[in-house]
C-alpha cells in the first residue's frame, strides 16, 4: 500500500528532474556564475589569511574546500532558488487545478522543489568539482582521503537538501496569506543564505551568533555538510550536528503541513 502511494510522487520526481536537466544553458551561465564567486570569495579570504592565518577558526584549505563545494551545490543549498511556478500558481488561483488532483498539494510541492533543486546541481557540480581539483595548490579544492568522512557528507548533503526545502515551502505557504510574496521571498532569502553561512562561513561568526545559529534551522543546511566535508567538523560536534539536521527536517515537515492545512482553510475558489 505504501509503495503505491509513494508511485505518484515518483513518478513526478522524474519528470521534474527529467525536465530541469534539459536547460544546459542556464546550467552555462551558473557555472561562470559560481566560479567567479568561487574565485573571488578564495581571493578576498587569501588576503586576511596572509595577513594572519591563526586569527581564523578554519585553515585556509578548509576554507577553500568549503567555498568550491559550496559553489559546486549552491542550487541545493541556497534558499533564493525558488521556484516561480509554485509562486504563480498561488498568486494567480491556478492553485485550484492542483487542489482537485488526487496528490497531497504539500508532497507534490516538496517532490518538485527537490527534483529541480537536484537537477541544477547535478549540471552544475561535476564540471566545478574537476576543475577545483586541478587548480593551483594555493586555490585547489582538496579531497579528504576517509571515505567515512565522504559518506557522512553526503549524507548531511541529503538531510541539507530536505531541511532547506522544507524552509523553503514555509515562504511558498506564505504566498496565500499575500497579495505579492516578492519582499517576503527577497527577504527571507537574503537573511537566510547569510545565517546558513551562505556568505561567511558560521564558524566566522561572532560566539554568541554562532552558537544561536549553530542551534537554529539555518546551522542545519548546508554548514554542516560543507563542514564535514572540509574536515573541520569531527567527533560529537559531527554528531551532534547531524542530530540536529535530523531534528529540524521532522520539525519543519510538521510545521509546514500544519502550515498548509491552515492555509488551504482560508482558499475560495470562484466561478466554476
Amino acid at each position: 500500500m505504501s509503495f503505491l502511494f509513494l508511485r505518484p510522487y515518483k513518478a513526478l520526481f522524474r519528470i521534474r528532474f527529467t525536465n530541469s536537466l534539459q536547460y544546459r544553458v542556464a546550467a552555462l551561465a551558473g557555472l561562470a556564475t559560481q566560479f567567479a564567486w568561487g574565485f573571488m570569495y578564495i581571493l578576498a579570504f587569501g588576503a586576511f589569511y596572509r595577513e594572519n592565518p591563526d586569527a581564523f577558526p578554519m585553515t585556509f584549505e578548509q576554507t577553500v574546500a568549503y567555498i568550491w563545494m559550496q559553489q559546486a551545490f549552491v542550487a541545493l543549498f541556497f534558499i533564493w532558488f525558488f521556484e516561480s511556478s509554485i509562486i504563480e500558481s498561488v498568486e494567480s488561483g491556478n492553485v485550484a487545478y492542483e487542489l482537485v488532483r488526487p496528490m497531497d498539494l504539500y508532497s507534490r510541492w516538496f517532490t518538485t522543489v527537490a527534483a529541480n533543486r537536484m537537477s541544477r546541481a547535478l549540471l552544475r557540480c561535476v564540471p566545478i568539482l574537476f576543475v577545483a581539483a586541478i587548480l593551483p595548490a594555493s586555490m585547489r579544492l582538496i579531497l579528504p582521503m576517509d571515505f567515512l568522512i565522504i559518506g557522512l557528507f553526503f549524507f548531511s548533503m541529503t538531510l541539507s537538501l530536505g531541511v532547506v526545502v522544507a524552509f523553503s515551502m514555509l515562504i511558498y505557504i506564505s504566498a496565500f496569506f499575500t497579495i505579492n510574496s516578492l519582499g517576503t521571498r527577497i527577504v527571507v532569502g537574503v537573511a537566510s543564505d547569510f545565517l546558513a553561512g551562505g556568505y561567511i562561513p558560521i564558524p566566522f561568526f561572532p560566539d554568541t551568533l554562532r552558537t544561536i545559529v549553530e542551534l537554529s534551522p539555518f546551522g542545519a543546511m548546508q554548514n554542516m555538510p560543507l563542514l564535514i566535508f572540509s574536515g573541520y567538523l569531527q567527533g560529537p560536534d559531527l554528531v551532534q550536528g547531524m542530530a540536529l539536521q535530523v531534528f529540524w527536517l521532522a520539525a519543519l515537515l510538521l510545521i509546514g503541513r500544519a502550515f498548509m492545512a491552515r492555509a488551504l482553510k482560508r482558499v475560495i475558489i470562484q466561478g466554476g
